[in-house]
């Protein structure tokens, strides 16, 4: 959609293949630059566990949480594909609807929609899988 935007910039002067990878890569980094840091406990690493430990971190919490997102991924890799595409932009690529709208080129009402669906049906099946 960018690209195709942005045809008339192409100076014919490289491959547009160079130039298409180039948005791509801007675009790719411009998101990383607002994607939130994320905490990483290493297995393998006892000294991270003990701080874990010592700043209030509960290890079966930790376990719990990790197979409870599991259960979530696994959940959401069967849903049907405008949902899943919506539920994992929304929630893993953290865009906004009016990014993702632009993203997948639908109108914001389909995006409310779609998102709502996924958010139901991930649900209903989470809640089989426990109950």
């Amino acid at each position: 959609m960018i690209a195709y935007g942005s045809l008339a910039t192409w100076r014919r002067d490289g491959t547009f293949g160079a130039w298409l990878t180039r948005i791509a890569v801007r675009i790719a980094l411009r998101r990383a630059q607002r994607r939130k840091p994320v905490a990483w406990i290493e297995p393998g690493d006892p000294g991270a566990v003990v701080a874990g430990l010592a700043g209030g971190v509960d290890p079966a919490a930790v376990t719990l949480r990790a197979e409870r997102d599991g259960a979530i991924r696994t959940a959401l890799a069967k849903l049907d594909e405008p949902y899943r595409e919506t539920v994992s932009l929304r929630f893993f690529g953290e865009l906004t609807l009016a990014e993702i709208a632009a993203e997948t080129g639908r109108p914001i009402p389909t995006v409310k929609t779609h998102l709502r669906r996924g958010l139901l049906r991930l649900r209903a099946s989470l809640e089989g899988r426990t109950g």
